[in-house]
């Protein structure tokens, strides 16, 4: 796609009008990667040996049985009774083998449904995908700064999502809309993701009554029976441990309500090193793995087999500020560490793409690779957070979106198999060439030159001369433009109009009925 140039006086090297500063003209780069699903052809990192990785799960184990882990809620309490564990009021100690004998019924791998079956995908085994950043309380982008979440900017990220083919799928909500009371706003917000995009939906898990509110949206839109939800991964959900060791009632709920429908859970602690988890990487990961397998085996208490995720999110704190650090080595390696013992227990694992830059600036580019690193190579087989997350997850941004994306598609480059065979040895073309020659001019490059490499979304390629002439583009003129582009081509996917009168019928109704009891 290209720009068409505007009426613009030259200043200074960069276009202005009416004293404000224009986006500078100049491609933005070709179409980006079509929708396609991915697998990693090579083996994942391993960064323990085999005696290393056991000892981090004994250890683990030792945790759960000795120091134990804090249920609230009192179901929960009631079930580990049942099941054989020592309850003493809110704390439940395990025995190793209960623990280990739960998680033996995760499923290695399943399929999950997005309401247009066109957006399935498998997680687990080999398979890789991506989801859009969640969670943020604030938006920034160039034009308005940062400013707290709203639906407008909320609709904005969901556009994004649904027109960025590397995406498979939500992780939330983009940024929280602020604007929509507390009561309602799963509602809202839900509607808004199933009538924007037909990708797989995440849901939180905030309250029986929400979960219960967001599997009936999806399972209207999916055009789904009641009985086939639970043949039908339709929604996941995150299910944050309070580390250190503690699982709230909200979470619980999360597991009980969703786990009892075969719906996914991504079990994630989220273990800061030196904050709410030992200093050493080694030692907050034993933490972590403690917390992930309490809450992977109670998953399986409330339903053999049902789906899920062991969520990897360890990182490290600035030890001047307390502040979460995101992209450090770290961070990367306690990814790794946690695949490694995903892996161990045939479990799929969940990383993320994650920063801690306040800007859209080169510690956003080396933070996102780092953790993006630390994901594939550390087995992830869905990457959250994967497009726009900004400040350690306080905001996010439509610009970090489209540069994400391009990293992704890179990603997704990289995942491809390396093809090895006579065609491409190219021996022929070697000796046709010999030496001094040239590679431009030959059949073999011919056949091959329009798809012989990635082309990226924003990425600026020229050299310096014509990058000059072109008003000197950065990549962040660039994502600007090319989300700008992206929103102006949008289109709503179709919906089919009972359905969508159905989905309506059944929100308005809760609506009218107060949605769910808050404390304000």
């Amino acid at each position: 796609m290209t720009d068409t140039p505007t009426d613009t006086t030259e200043t200074g090297g960069r276009r202005r009008r009416g004293g404000r500063r224009e986006r500078p003209t100049g491609p933005v780069g070709p179409q980006q990667v079509p929708w396609r699903l991915y697998k990693r052809p090579m083996e994942p990192t391993r960064v323990v040996s085999d005696d290393e990785l056991e000892s981090i799960h004994l250890a683990s184990l030792e945790v759960l049985r000795d120091t134990g882990m804090d249920f609230l809620h009192p179901k929960a309490l009631e079930m580990w009774a049942e099941a054989g564990a020592a309850i003493d009021g809110e704390r439940v100690r395990f025995d190793p083998e209960l623990i280990t004998e739960l998680i033996s019924s995760v499923p290695s791998e399943f399929t999950m449904h997005a309401p247009d079956p066109a957006h399935d995908f498998v997680i687990g085994g080999d398979n890789v995908a991506f989801t859009a950043v969640a969670s943020a309380p604030n938006y920034m982008d160039r034009r308005g700064g940062r400013r707290t979440g709203n639906r407008e900017d909320y609709r904005t990220l969901l556009k994004l999502t649904q027109s960025l083919n590397i995406l498979h799928s939500h992780a939330g909500y983009p940024v929280e809309p602020v604007d929509l009371h507390p009561s309602i706003r799963h509602l809202e917000a839900t509607r808004d993701i199933l009538t924007l995009t037909n990708k797989a939906v995440n849901v939180y898990s905030l309250g029986a009554q929400r979960n219960l509110d967001c599997l009936e949206m999806v399972r209207i839109v999916r055009g789904l029976s009641e009985d086939e939800i639970d043949t039908h991964p339709i929604v996941h959900s995150v299910i944050n441990v309070s580390s250190p060791l503690r699982l709230d009632i909200p979470m619980s709920e999360g597991i009980i309500q969703y786990s009892s429908r075969n719906q996914p859970i991504i079990l994630t602690p989220f273990t800061l090193a030196g904050a709410m988890a030992p200093v050493t990487v080694a030692g907050a990961v034993v933490q972590q793995n403690a917390e992930a397998l309490a809450g992977i085996a109670f998953t399986q208490l409330v339903r053999r087999g049902a789906p899920v995720m062991y969520g990897g999110f360890t990182s490290n704190v600035d030890m001047q500020s307390g502040s979460p650090a995101f992209g450090t080595p770290e961070f990367m390696q306690s990814a790794m560490l946690g695949g490694q013992l995903a892996r161990r227990y045939g479990i799929p694992y969940r990383s993320s793409n994650v920063c801690a830059a306040n800007a859209i600036d080169t510690q956003a580019g080396y933070e996102s690779v780092f953790s993006l690193w630390g994901a594939i190579m550390g087995g992830a087989n869905l990457v959250f957070h994967g497009a726009g997350w900004m400040e350690g997850g306080l905001h996010s941004s439509p610009e970090k979106m489209v540069i994400d994306a391009d990293l992704l598609s890179m990603v997704g480059t990289f995942l491809q198999p390396l093809i090895v065979d006579d065609a491409t040895r190219a021996v022929d073309a070697i000796a046709e060439v010999g030496p001094g020659g040239h590679h431009f001019g030959t059949q073999h490059t011919q056949d091959r030159y329009r798809d012989a490499f990635y082309k990226p979304m924003i990425s600026d390629w020229r050299n310096f001369e014509t990058w000059d002439e072109a008003g000197r583009p950065t990549s962040y003129d660039h994502a600007e433009r090319r989300a700008e582009e992206l929103l102006g081509t949008y289109e709503a996917p179709a919906l089919d109009d009972a359905v969508r009168a159905e989905l309506d019928d059944f929100v308005d109704r809760r609506i009218a009925e107060g949605g769910v009891e808050t404390d304000f």
